[in-house]
Order: C-alpha cells, then structure tokens, then sequence
C-alpha cells in the first residue's frame, strides 16, 4: 500500500525511523529552536554562577522599601475591609445559608447510611414493583444534592453576588490608592 508521499507503507518503520525521515514530517532536525516553548534545554545564562559562586535569581529582587510599604499598605486596605461591616455583611449571608445547609444535607446523609446499615428489612421494602425504599432513598441523595447546589448558586446570584463585587472594586480602588497609584 502507498501512502500520501509516495513510500511503501510500513517502510522506515523502526527505531530510528523518525530521526531518519524527520524532514518527510515537516519537523526539523536538529537542536530545539530557543523559540520552542516545549524545549527542556536551558536557554544560554539561566541559573549559571555570576561569579560569586551563587546562582544568578531568576526572578528579580523586590525594590526596596517602596514595595515593602506598599505590601504593608495593601495589608491595612484589606485588614480594614475584613472589619467593615460591608464585609461582615457579605460572610454573614454566606454562613446563614451553608451552615444549616450543610448540617440539614449531611443529616440526611448520614440518615441514608444508618438506615441502610441497621434497618435493611426497611430500605429493602417494595415500593412498586421492584423499586424500594433504598433506591428512592439513594436517588433521593442525588436530587437533594443538585437541589441544594441550585439553592446555593441562587442564594448567591440574589443575596451576595452584587454586594460582595461592589466590596471587591472598592478594596481594589483603596489598594490602588495605598500603593500610590500603581496599578
């Protein structure tokens, strides 16, 4: 059988037939490219001493005391967020809602488990036909759990989305403004 480029099918195969027909590919022979983002050879001066005898950082050195201030500013904007009572409002309506729903859905899960485990004349009771109370049950696990993760997602579009982004934006602005603004 002949393929596209008019060689017998199945000739070359064999261990060294990719570096033999590398230009039959389109992949050049050779070393890696310093352009090619997947190549593991080091470009030329990574990670080399600088004479001292210490590897030369790759990432550069913070510029002094401007940005330890500004750290520390942006440490205050958001230490003074976390007591606003914006914020406070925000993680309140977060806890009000997953906590008893937390504690309701693990509840009726450990409920499933106990009633699986100590009473199977009951979970093995017919319902109709061959469907029983054990089935409903563990189907019952599933609807309660894209029911409450509806719930979830519809407390937060409606309760805590809107107040949490305005929250965001006016941490974002106050960091701007502590860092001098820098952006």
């Amino acid at each position: 059988m002949q393929s596209s480029n008019d060689r017998a099918h199945g000739a070359g195969d064999g261990p060294g037939s990719s570096a033999e027909h590398a230009n039959d590919h389109g992949a050049p022979a050779g070393p890696a490219r310093r352009e090619d983002p997947w190549s593991t050879v080091p470009d030329p001066g990574w990670g080399e001493p600088d004479g001292s005898g210490a590897p030369v950082s790759a990432v550069p050195a913070p510029r002094g005391r401007e940005r330890a201030a500004a750290a520390r500013d942006a440490r205050e904007v958001y230490a003074e967020v976390q007591r606003s009572a914006a914020f406070q409002e925000v993680r309140g309506r977060y806890r009000r809602f997953v906590v008893p729903g937390v504690a309701v859905f693990l509840g009726w899960y450990v409920a499933y488990v106990i009633a699986a485990t100590a009473a199977p004349g009951l979970m093995a009771r017919p319902v109709a036909g061959v469907v029983n109370v054990g089935m409903l049950a563990g189907l019952g696990q599933f609807l309660t759990t894209f029911l409450f993760a509806w719930a979830y997602t519809r407390h937060a579009r409606l309760r805590r989305d809107r107040a949490a982004l305005e929250l965001r934006w006016d941490t974002q602005e106050l960091a701007r403004e502590a860092r001098g603004g820098v952006s």
